[in-house]
């Protein structure tokens, strides 16, 4: 009885025996990066930004910002705003570069951009 006992304990304690972890034998090291977490949280928070509307230099709404999605090649920010149409009927999408938009506490301001101009712009379609 005793040796079945041993025997269990044994077999419960294999998962607490520590292995040396690894990716088939490949070495692993993660990229350190210094962040200033001061200069991070003066930063734009993505929620506060997307259903932000845009506006122009004359402070009328051109749009509001539906989306912000970062291209895969170049790392580049955009911004997919919604113009036009009612109640999200007859709304077109394009995409900006959000280095184009000037924020501040209470505006998300798209200079030199009008209605038209958002909406002569390409038609942006969300992969599937």
């Amino acid at each position: 009885m005793i040796k079945l006992l041993l025997a269990f304990a044994f077999i419960a304690a294999i998962p607490l025996i520590p292995v040396p972890a690894g990716a088939q034998g490949v070495s692993q090291t993660i990229a350190k990066y210094k962040v200033d977490v001061t200069e991070v949280s003066t930063g734009y928070r993505s929620s506060k930004v997307v259903g932000a509307s845009v506006v122009n230099e004359a402070d009328e709404k051109i749009g509001t910002i539906d989306d912000l999605i970062v291209s895969r090649n170049d790392k580049v920010l955009y911004a997919i705003v919604s113009v036009g149409g009612f109640l999200g009927v007859g709304e077109k999408l394009v995409a900006v570069p959000f280095n184009g938009f000037q924020l501040t506490t209470d505006k998300t301001m798209l200079p030199g951009a009008t209605k038209d101009t958002l909406k002569n712009m390409p038609k942006f379609d969300y992969q599937k």
